[in-house]
């Protein structure tokens, strides 16, 4: 089984008095140590200034110029702490930075290292209609403990008027058509409108996670994506989650350990090792599952 998120189950990871395998900040703002460890100087960003620089926006291109300074860049941060990645991220890419939330561990970590060294980041959820009340709530939660307010995007049709044009709930007959039009679709726009994203993946979840890089171009969605957890684990997820009192989903502590929309996902049974098991539970194929790590 899965450990989950309440202390009963975390300690199945690891043992509360083991000392974390990376030393933890003390500050967490943009300070002298942690902009000299990424390099970089971080400015801020008004809401004003943002809007001003929205209609001069153009989508970036993979030159050969920009491939090279994405791959210097992640060599460089191999080592970095999340907060330092997050850092240099702001930096070079705000005000068109963004994150991309399904309000999983992972995401509500970054959550609140945002709030401390670029909390005007714009953030979003894909709001397919299909949430779960559970990760609706735990947004609420979010942006009164870290005054992050997460924009939720929505299709074009409501569930009511698309399971009307269909005759009733696409899920049940076409679940990758439901998924497409409801979440990929309203994905891809979301993303025409930034420079760089970032992600909650982590090597440890996948065989094909473990090849992702701190900074690389997402071809699937023609940007930057930027991966500050890639190097953590479950544990150090989990850790950081109960020593900082950090919102997560309940239903993580209910075999859920990652939560999608609630017709196509499920919690996991004794033995299964794959954190993402119960995710579209057999319904979608690889490429759809990968996803961008949301």
């Amino acid at each position: 089984m899965l450990a989950l998120g309440n202390h009963d189950r975390t300690r199945q990871i690891f043992d509360p008095a083991e000392p974390s395998p990376r030393p933890r900040l003390s500050i967490y703002a943009p300070s002298a140590d942690m902009t000299a460890a990424a390099n970089v100087a971080v400015p801020q960003f008004t809401p004003v200034e943002q809007e001003a620089a929205a209609p001069t926006f153009r989508q970036l291109e993979p030159t050969p110029e920009l491939m090279a300074e994405l791959a210097e860049a992640s060599e460089r941060l191999e080592s970095a702490l999340p907060e330092e990645i997050i850092a240099w991220a702001h930096h070079r890419f705000a005000p068109h930075l963004t994150m991309a939330t399904a309000f999983g561990p992972e995401g509500c970590v970054i959550l609140s290292m945002l709030a401390k060294v670029a909390p005007e980041t714009y953030v979003f959820n894909l709001d397919t209609g299909y949430q779960f009340q559970e990760t609706l709530e735990l947004r609420d939660q979010i942006a009164r403990q870290y005054g992050i307010e997460v924009d939720m995007l929505q299709p074009e049709l409501t569930v009511v008027e698309y399971e009307a044009k269909y005759g009733g709930p696409l899920y049940k007959t076409n679940s990758t058509q439901c998924c497409f039009d409801r979440k990929v679709k309203v994905l891809r726009n979301a993303a025409t409108k930034h420079h760089a994203w970032m992600s909650g993946i982590r090597r440890d979840q996948s065989t094909d996670r473990a090849r992702a890089a701190i900074v690389e171009w997402d071809k699937k969605f023609n940007l930057v994506k930027i991966s500050p957890l890639a190097n953590w684990t479950k544990k150090d997820i989990w850790k950081r989650i109960l020593d900082e009192n950090i919102p997560y989903n309940p239903l993580h502590d209910q075999g859920f350990p990652s939560i999608g929309c609630w017709p196509c996902t499920r919690a996991v049974s004794e033995g299964e090792t794959d954190e993402r098991a119960g995710r579209w539970s057999g319904l979608h194929t690889l490429e759809e599952q990968d996803g961008s790590g949301i």
